[in-house]
């Protein structure tokens, strides 16, 4: 079994939660709830099908991961956290913060997936003008469409469309989280390519924190 060998609680954390792709799983487990062993693949491009058995299973060893049986029509196992692997995501909440850094230097070639998005609009986006009505932003990127909700000072987000949206956004993951962050203004973001459809005045009511 590989570890540290050090008396030290950062180092038994890592000796159970530091290899490669192991966070990343949690991470799926966290945005997506219960998952099939497929789900867990379409979330994780680029792991190879026996790493992700070995890390699941060696979650599994660590009581941080479970198999459910899920009820019929569905008939199959299904992985969730434990109450000890959901303790977790704190830890992927101030990785996520401290990782925004170095997010305005994509590679251009890497994966991206639009549940990826609930963790920046939880932690960093805010309703700065909570007396507005409620707006709805529909975003288009990655792999299926997501919507940001924005209302009574909550922003929220969820996969799917909705009838009327305020404002359609679509392009690729940079420009688009580039523009919500305003790390990108409108005009460089539609040089790169953004398409927009409707007001952009909901933008200014996102606020980045």
């Amino acid at each position: 079994m590989r570890s540290y060998n050090q008396y030290c609680a950062v180092a038994k954390a890592l000796d159970v939660v530091g290899d490669r792709w192991t966070l990343l799983v949690v991470r799926e487990l966290l945005l997506q709830g219960p998952c099939r062993y497929t789900d867990l693949q379409r979330g994780l491009p680029g792991i190879a099908t026996n790493l992700l058995s070995e890390r699941l299973r060696e979650l599994e060893d660590h009581g941080l991961v479970q198999r459910e049986e899920a009820p019929p029509p569905v008939a199959t196992t299904l992985y969730v956290l434990t109450p000890d692997g959901r303790e977790l995501e704190p830890v992927l909440r101030a990785l996520g913060r401290f990782g925004t850094r170095f997010i305005p230097s994509p590679t251009g070639d890497e994966a991206f997936r639009s549940h990826w998005l609930a963790f920046p609009v939880s932690e960093f986006l805010r309703d700065g003008d909570p007396e507005a009505p409620p707006a709805t932003l529909e975003i288009h990127i990655g792999d299926q469409p997501a919507v940001i909700e924005v209302g009574r000072g909550e922003v929220s987000v969820r996969l799917g469309t909705v009838p009327a949206p305020d404002l359609v956004l679509e392009g690729d993951g940079p420009t688009v989280l580039g523009l919500l962050s305003g790390m990108l203004e409108a005009t460089d973001a539609r040089r790169r390519g953004l398409r927009a459809q409707g007001s952009t005045a909901l933008l200014r009511r996102l606020e980045w924190s």
